[in-house]
């Protein structure tokens, strides 16, 4: 058994979008440990004085359309009033003790795979700002309305060994969590990394959430950037992801296998994206280093 809970703010305006995006993060913890969501208690608060009970009617229609997708019941909750619209779940999930991931169970030698593009985070920011389109809006609530399920079989069936969904550290602040559990060095190929079209621009502009930006000093402290990864590039990898995608830890001799199949389990982004090695590897890059970060491979 396994137990984890998560609540957000929203990130886009859509209520029921929002909802459903809660649920699917949330649910996400479990499946990062090889688990699947089985029940859950959920939360939600607004601000009555502001935002009529429909409003609060549609977000709880979200979170209860998500746990069906996942075959989740939600059994419970709780609704309260308060100051900015939050929600979210608290998740029981089951995981076959044999085959849990955990941070410490990552291997050298695995390849690493992303299941879904960065991005969310620049994106919630653009939204904010008055800046993004309906077509960036649409791209990034399709992909985090999308469950993580799917993935977590996938990895499943070809033995992952270790993984974790990329959410609030952004993909170089979780994989920092991987490798210093695992004493493993990480090593990226930036421009092998998926990213929603549309959000580069606006990191380069600076529009960038200030959660991204503590991000990368978190990640910096460990981490070697090549000199032809760009600032921009640098910060995409930092992002702040609601609902983002998993980081699997596969066999490298299984890595195309895992990536066909999560194609073929409509993770369309999904991508090779790095490799894990031993930590003696980082040999001449300083004691701290546990990222290194190319631009491209090779």
């Amino acid at each position: 058994m396994v137990l984890t809970i998560d609540v957000i703010t929203p990130i886009v305006d859509d209520p029921r979008a929002f909802g459903a995006i809660a649920a699917a993060n949330a649910m996400s913890d479990v499946w990062a440990m090889g688990g699947r969501p089985e029940v859950a208690l959920s939360f939600a608060g607004v601000p009555t004085d502001k935002v009529p009970l429909e409003v609060l009617g549609e977000i709880l229609r979200g979170l209860q359309e998500a746990c069906a997708r996942a075959r989740c019941a939600i059994v419970g909750g709780h609704t309260l009033a308060d100051a900015e619209p939050k929600c979210g779940l608290a998740v029981v999930g089951s995981v076959d003790p044999a085959r849990v991931w955990s941070h410490r169970s990552a291997r050298a030698g695995d390849a690493l795979i992303l299941t879904k593009a960065l991005g969310t985070g620049i994106v919630s920011q653009a939204i904010r700002a008055g800046r993004a389109d309906a077509a960036l809006v649409a791209r990034a609530t399709a992909q985090m309305l999308a469950l993580n399920g799917p993935a977590c079989e996938v990895g499943l069936a070809v033995g992952a060994s270790s993984c974790t969904d990329v959410t609030g550290f952004g993909l170089l602040g979780h994989l920092r969590n991987v490798v210093e559990a695992s004493d493993l060095l990480a090593t990226l190929h930036a421009g092998a990394v998926p990213i929603l079209e549309g959000v580069l621009g606006f990191a380069e502009e600076g529009l960038v959430p200030g959660g991204s930006k503590r991000n990368l000093a978190y990640a910096s402290a460990v981490t070697v950037f090549a000199d032809d990864v760009a600032e921009a590039q640098r910060l995409l990898l930092a992002d702040a992801q609601t609902s983002g995608g998993l980081l699997l830890c596969v066999p490298e001799a299984r890595a195309e296998e895992a990536l066909a199949r999560l194609r073929d389990a409509g993770c369309d982004r999904a991508a090779l994206i790095g490799h894990l090695e031993p930590p003696e590897a980082a040999a001449g890059e300083g004691p701290a280093t546990r990222i290194q970060v190319r631009a491209r491979a090779g």
